[in-house]
């Protein structure tokens, strides 16, 4: 099969993954590696499309979540219930470096298109299977979501203070950083074992396990003293003054992250207040003083006024932003984190960019997120197949192409 040509490139370019994920965590993670060069194919089976195409709110008549998550994607949709639906799921396989997977435990074995079968086909594919707990252990077959993630993890037991008890965090910490990051991380490292060995494999990933490692300085810390701040108490989670939140006039915020002796020493010189100078690092009713100090100056001036004020002077001030301001901050868009796409039902939509800048073989994002099926007929074609025999497929109710398909 002659892979299709392609208008992004990148440093993953000629390399092909089949995307069976669904929801926010792996679609997240193949968007990426799709923005980044790779050729992938978004496989979704016609009778149980990926669930975030019906998840509003919508830009007029789809789905935002979906549109944020899919981009640079090509999609094929088989019925993966059926026999021929199976073939052509592993005549697929062939073609490919990498498949990524979001079911339970089993689940995609029970289909008939797990990793045992697949490796008969191709000996080095590359399985990557995304789950909350992992392949085995007591919690592998128990839903959950971001939140119980979390739970578990003691990230959200970190969270809050005493009176408010644990504050769920505005981003989704274990589908982005424990699901589409380490999926990421996963075909790399497997591809790059693979480019020494000549040999593929599975990865398992547990989202819990994978951030774990976002707490590493919290049990370090623990291990060491014994002790368990309460909520709101730990130096990086409200405890110091220096290291805080702060109201200002206008009822917007600022981020104070001064952690540094020659930061804190400019912080009280520019709010003119040397009588703090030996105070950063206090705890307790001190820091709880300071804290109330430093809060009632920051009320006598709006948010973007003390910023101006903090400009050039290394203080380590930044602006609580909130999400309606992101596309217009000017450092975002000299970096290309602000993108904007024209979709063909939609209008135009924004997006944010690339993270990764490569200055040899840079990375940008492709077309916008596609209709079910939109590719189904062409990827077809390029596997050799005649337009009798699509037609035959979809009359069979094997494949759906958009517009002009029989179930």
């Amino acid at each position: 099969m002659k892979k299709a040509k392609r208008s992004v490139r990148g440093p993953l370019d000629k390399i092909r993954i089949l995307d069976l994920t669904r929801l926010y965590p792996g679609p997240l993670g193949t968007m990426m590696l799709a923005d980044m060069g790779a050729e992938v194919i978004k496989i979704e089976d016609i009778n149980n499309p990926d669930y975030m195409r019906y998840y509003p709110p919508y830009l007029r008549t789809e789905s935002a979540g979906f549109l944020a998550v899919n981009r640079s994607k090509r999609s094929v949709a088989i019925n993966l219930g059926a026999k021929k639906g199976v073939e052509l799921f592993f005549l697929l396989v062939k073609t490919a470096d990498v498949v990524i997977e979001q079911f339970r435990p089993g689940i995609i074995d029970k289909m008939g298109i797990g990793y045992k079968n697949a490796r008969k086909i191709k000996k080095d594919i590359i399985y990557v299977s995304l789950t909350g707990y992992g392949q085995n252990g007591p919690y592998a077959m128990q839903a959950g979501h971001d939140i119980n993630y979390i739970g578990y993890s003691g990230i959200l037991s970190s969270t809050g203070t005493k009176e408010t008890g644990p504050v769920i965090p505005g981003a989704q910490i274990a589908d982005v950083a424990g699901g589409a990051y380490m999926t990421i991380i996963a075909c790399l490292s497997a591809l790059w074992a693979r480019e020494k060995t000549g040999r593929g494999q599975q990865v398992d990933i547990s989202m819990l396990d994978a951030i774990l490692p976002l707490m590493t300085l919290q049990m370090a810390h623990y291990q060491a003293v014994g002790i368990l701040p309460e909520a709101g108490q730990a130096a990086l989670s409200g405890g110091l003054a220096c290291y805080n939140v702060y109201q200002c006039a206008d009822g917007k915020y600022v981020a104070l992250g001064i952690l540094e002796e020659k930061f804190w020493k400019n912080f009280c010189e520019v709010m003119r207040h040397s009588e703090w100078l030996d105070r950063q690092f206090v705890v307790g009713e001190e820091a709880d003083k300071l804290r109330g100090e430093i809060s009632a100056l920051f009320l006598t001036k709006t948010r973007d006024e003390w910023i101006i004020a903090g400009a050039d002077h290394d203080i380590c001030l930044a602006p609580v932003v909130e999400i309606a301001e992101i596309e217009n901050n000017y450092h975002l868009q000299t970096r290309n984190m602000i993108i904007e796409q024209k979709h063909p039902a939609c209008g135009k939509i924004k997006g944010f960019g690339v993270p990764l800048k490569f200055s040899r073989t840079p990375a940008k994002p492709g077309m916008p997120a596609p209709s079910l099926g939109k590719d189904t007929q062409a990827i077809l074609k390029e596997l050799g197949y005649s337009k009798s025999d699509i037609k035959t497929f979809q009359e069979e109710g094997v494949i759906l192409v958009p517009g002009n398909s029989k179930k």
